[in-house]
C-alpha cells in the first residue's frame, strides 16, 4: 500500500486521505463518505442554552433553562458527545494525536454562528500541572481558526485555574460542583466589559463551564457566550 501511494505521489496522482480514519476521501475533500456522514452537525431543534433536544415546537429553551438559565447567553456546539465524535476528540486529548487538531479546530468554528463577533476568545484554562502533563489545552487549540475567521483575540490570561482537582469525568453532578468551586481566578483588567466567548472541548454537567462563566461575570464580563466542540 505504501508503494502505491508512492508511485501515486510521484506521478502526481497523490489520494487525499480522511482526516478521521486515514481511507480515501470524497472527491478529494476532508473526509470519506462514512466519517462526512457521522460527523454532520447537529441540526436537532435544541434550547439555546444548555442544548437538550426539544420538541419542534417548543420555544428555544427547555423549561429547566427557563426557570434557571445558566449563567451564559447562549451555547452553540456540533454535535453530541459519541460516536466517532467522542473518538476523535478522547484520541486528540488523551492520545496526543494531535493530527486531528485541524479537523476538530474547523468543527468547532462551523459551530459558532455565522457574524458572531465577540471582543475576545477565552478558553476553558487548565492547571499549570494539568497543562505540563498534557503538553497543550485542548480548549486552546480549538479557538485557533476561529480567532483567525473572527479576527477576536485568543486571552488566555482573562481566566485562570488557580487550584488543581479530581478529574471531572470520575465524578458525578453534585461532586462535579464542589470540585470545581473557587477553581477559577478572572482578570478584571481584561474581562470588564467584554463580551466573552468561552470555550471548551467537551460539556457534560456543565459545571466547568458554569464556574467559568461565573467567575468571567464576576470580574465584569459584559456577557459570556460559550462555544464546545460536543454536548453530553
Amino acid at each position: 500500500m505504501n508503494r502505491v501511494r508512492s508511485l501515486l505521489h510521484w506521478a502526481g496522482l497523490s489520494v487525499r486521505r480522511c482526516r478521521a480514519c486515514g481511507e480515501a476521501a470524497a472527491d478529494g475533500g476532508r473526509l470519506c463518505p462514512s466519517c462526512a456522514e457521522m460527523l454532520q452537525p447537529d441540526a436537532a431543534p435544541r434550547c439555546r442554552l444548555c442544548g437538550v433536544s426539544l420538541p419542534a415546537e417548543a420555544g428555544g429553551l427547555c423549561a429547566v433553562c427557563a426557570a434557571a438559565p445558566p449563567p451564559w447567553e447562549a451555547l452553540y456546539f456540533h454535535g453530541r458527545y459519541e460516536g466517532l465524535l467522542r473518538e476523535l476528540i478522547l484520541e486528540y486529548k488523551f492520545g496526543r494525536n494531535l493530527g486531528l487538531g485541524r479537523l476538530l479546530m474547523e468543527l468547532a468554528a462551523g459551530a459558532a454562528p455565522a457574524g458572531g463577533a465577540w471582543d475576545m476568545l477565552v478558553p476553558a484554562p487548565l492547571h499549570a500541572s494539568r497543562l505540563r502533563w498534557r503538553g497543550f489545552n485542548q480548549s486552546r487549540e480549538l479557538c485557533r481558526l476561529l480567532a483567525k475567521r473572527t479576527g477576536a483575540p485568543i486571552v488566555d490570561r482573562a481566566l485562570s485555574r488557580i487550584r488543581t482537582a479530581a478529574p471531572q469525568s470520575v465524578l458525578d453532578k453534585k461532586q462535579r460542583l464542589a470540585n470545581v468551586a473557587g477553581a477559577f481566578r478572572a482578570d478584571a483588567a481584561l474581562a470588564a466589559g467584554r463580551s466573552v466567548l468561552l470555550a471548551d472541548d467537551v460539556m457534560t454537567t456543565g459545571a466547568t463551564l458554569s464556574e467559568c462563566a461565573r467567575t468571567l461575570l464576576a470580574a465584569g464580563a459584559a456577557c459570556v457566550e460559550v462555544l464546545v466542540l460536543a454536548r453530553d
